[in-house]
């Protein structure tokens, strides 16, 4: 089953009226989306993947819960949101959307790497499907 999409205008909305907002300059967001082009293509050039149709996706909410923890530990860093997908997803669909919030541009780009990547190396299960 996939989940609805969140309203980025309304998670925007919300943030800028969190107790946090006052020592926020910098929102950033990511919004992750299952591409046709293989994984193993993109990441390491190999030509003899075939394109993706869709991808099976789940994962950890204790290790996302984990991993959000830790990104809040990060200099500067102030407000996080983070949703994630779920089910048989097709190309052009939705994986994530995150949203960090923190004091300077430097501290928000590095946590938003931090955390993505976090997400993606050990919390979700992407299946690709040709």
């Amino acid at each position: 089953m996939v989940k609805p999409i969140p309203s980025m205008d309304a998670w925007l909305a919300e943030a800028k009226a969190h107790e946090s907002a006052p020592k926020i300059g910098m929102y950033l967001t990511h919004n992750g989306v299952v591409r046709s082009t293989a994984k193993a293509l993109a990441r390491h050039g190999d030509p003899n993947t075939k394109p993706v149709t869709g991808m099976l996706f789940s994962y950890d909410a204790e290790k996302v819960d984990a991993a959000i923890a830790d990104a809040y530990k990060l200099e500067g860093i102030h407000y996080i949101r983070v949703w994630l997908n779920e089910g048989r997803l097709q190309t052009g669909d939705d994986i994530m959307y995150v949203l960090i919030g923190g004091d300077i541009r430097p501290h928000v780009v590095d946590c938003l790497q931090y955390l993505v990547g976090r997400l993606k190396n050990e919390c979700v299960v992407e299946t690709e499907l040709h």
